[in-house]
């Protein structure tokens, strides 16, 4: 197939310097625009990322002479790209106006952004999870005026280490859970060398964190109704976000109470043979493998799992039985892989998948 053109809005930060990484040699999608703040406009890529670039593998040399847009330059983007990635670094109202102006020149929009979560009818979509939710989009492009431009947002990148386990455990009813998530540094643009006070430190807030953390995974396993997605009821979430000295992945310690009865076998079961759509079509940035269940009391950790599947698996330990709950875990995911950039790429996959996002 003709590679999808691709822009990427925000391209400076470190999830669009991830978004640059993952797409540099993606089998479907080409970088051809990235765009950042007027600050960066009009130099190459290499000269505006020089001393910034916060990846492990240096600058991909495909994206290093391409001329860097200002955001605002809508127009002069959009006519040569098929669709956007976002994770642009404004206030939330802009990024919502922006985003919408992007979406009503035909031109669909990932983001990684929080900005339209909530917009009732944006889907929010973890791709193994909830991908009927794209069936909004058609509600959202008549209030946009659009035939082909809309909204997609990817979640919150500490609920994706329990949320997954809360699916596949979804037919014995989890009706009241308590999860504490240990957060890594990067989840806030950071590395240590940018934020040395985190060295051996442990900050027990994250502005708006635990909000998201306690909301997102229940608009994840809403519906649709009249056009617009509605949350679910059940089950009840109460979260506790803590920043820990960690650079890459998010740990969670959960509690859950089931209606259901299952056995410890069982809910195990349900985790390694839990699967969906992205697996059935095998799509580029999907793992084989959504969840593993580590058997070692000594697991998941971040130095070993980490980067289970590329970072786009997540990895489950050491569940037993509460004496106040029924059941409680660990749960460990990638923030910036599976949580942020690669969550938002396997979107846009899944997206193309189903053509909504297509060749303009």
């Amino acid at each position: 197939m003709e590679k999808l053109r691709v822009g990427i809005l925000g391209g400076t930060g470190m999830v669009g310097q991830r978004f640059i990484q993952l797409l540099a040699d993606h089998p479907w999608f080409e970088i051809a625009e990235i765009a950042a703040s007027g600050r960066s406009a009009g130099k190459t890529y290499e000269e505006t990322i020089e001393g910034r670039w916060k990846m492990d593998e240096p600058v991909p040399e495909k994206v290093k002479k391409i001329m860097v847009r200002d955001v605002k330059e809508v127009k002069q983007i959009t006519d040569n790209v098929d669709f956007v990635l976002s994770a642009v670094n404004m206030s939330k109202d802009e990024i919502k106006a922006i985003e919408e102006e992007y979406a009503k020149t035909e031109t669909p929009v990932v983001s990684n952004n929080s900005a339209h979560r909530w917009t009732p009818d944006v889907p929010m979509i973890i791709p193994e999870i909830n991908p009927q939710h794209a069936e909004v989009i058609e509600f959202q492009r008549k209030r946009l005026g659009t035939k082909k431009g809309f909204i997609a947002v990817k979640p919150n990148c500490s609920i994706q280490s329990y949320t997954p386990a809360l699916a596949a455990w979804k037919e014995f009813q989890p009706y009241e859970v308590v999860a504490t998530t240990y957060q890594a540094i990067s989840g806030a643009g950071k590395t240590f060398a940018d934020w040395p006070e985190m060295d051996g430190n442990i900050i027990p807030y994250i502005g708006g964190e635990e909000e998201k953390s306690e909301k997102e995974p229940m608009r994840i396993f809403g519906h649709i109704e009249n056009g617009v997605i509605v949350p679910a009821e059940s089950p009840l979430i109460t979260c506790q976000c803590v920043r820990v000295p960690v650079l890459y992945g998010h740990t969670a310690a959960a509690f859950v109470r089931f209606k259901g009865e299952p056995t410890k076998e069982e809910l195990i079961e349900k985790l390694r043979s839990f699967s969906g759509v992205p697996q059935e079509l095998k799509l580029p940035s999907a793992p084989e493998h959504f969840i593993q269940y580590l058997e070692d009391d000594n697991r998941p950790q971040v130095a070993l799992d980490v980067n289970y599947e590329g970072g786009m698996g997540v990895s489950i330990g050491r569940l037993r039985k509460d004496t106040m709950f029924d059941w409680k875990f660990i749960g460990l995911s990638h923030n910036t892989l599976r949580g942020a950039a690669g969550g938002a790429v396997e979107c846009a996959e899944l997206l193309t998948a189903m053509k909504y996002i297509e060749k303009k």
